[in-house]
């Protein structure tokens, strides 16, 4: 996986040319390093605005789709399978300007699944964010189920 060897800042990057990124207006920050923390932005624009001229829900989840994946391959290593599995998305209230999305995956979690892996041979972890506003008021919430194991347990 071409993933797995680019640097996350690197990764940063790239998704910050993607094309759907770009037209919709997101911008994706690695605000910590070491600690594998993203900081992903969304202004309302004319390519993310819907019908009654508010923030479009796909824009909203597009904006945090593949995060937690690509946190978490990076956390685990290379020895480990990471996929989406599912996501859901509830919106709370109608986002009118700059909408917000933070991501980071503590050292508990992430211990915490190895773990679940070793009993479990498979695990299916579900991480949540929140997209926020500028006065830093939930817009929506977005649970996202992800598949992990282990390659050796993977035919």
């Amino acid at each position: 996986m071409i993933y797995q060897k680019l640097s996350l800042k690197n990764i940063a990057r790239i998704m910050n040319i993607y094309p759907p990124y770009l037209g919709a207006g997101v911008k994706v920050k690695l605000t910590d390093e070491e600690k594998m923390i993203f900081t992903v932005t969304m202004p309302l624009n004319i390519f993310n605005k819907n019908y009654v001229g508010v923030h479009f829900g796909g824009s909203l989840y597009s904006m945090v789709d593949p995060f937690f994946m690509l946190i978490l391959m990076k956390r685990l290593g290379k020895d480990y399978i990471v996929w989406d599995k599912s996501a859901e998305i509830q919106f709370i209230r109608p986002g009118t300007g700059k909408v917000t999305a933070t991501f980071e995956i503590t050292d508990e979690v992430v211990n915490e699944i190895k773990e679940e892996v070793k009993l479990k041979k498979k695990v299916e972890p579900v991480l949540t964010v929140d997209i926020v506003d500028s006065d830093g008021k939930i817009i929506a919430s977005v649970k996202k189920t992800l598949w992990v194991k282990k390659k050796s347990h993977h035919p």
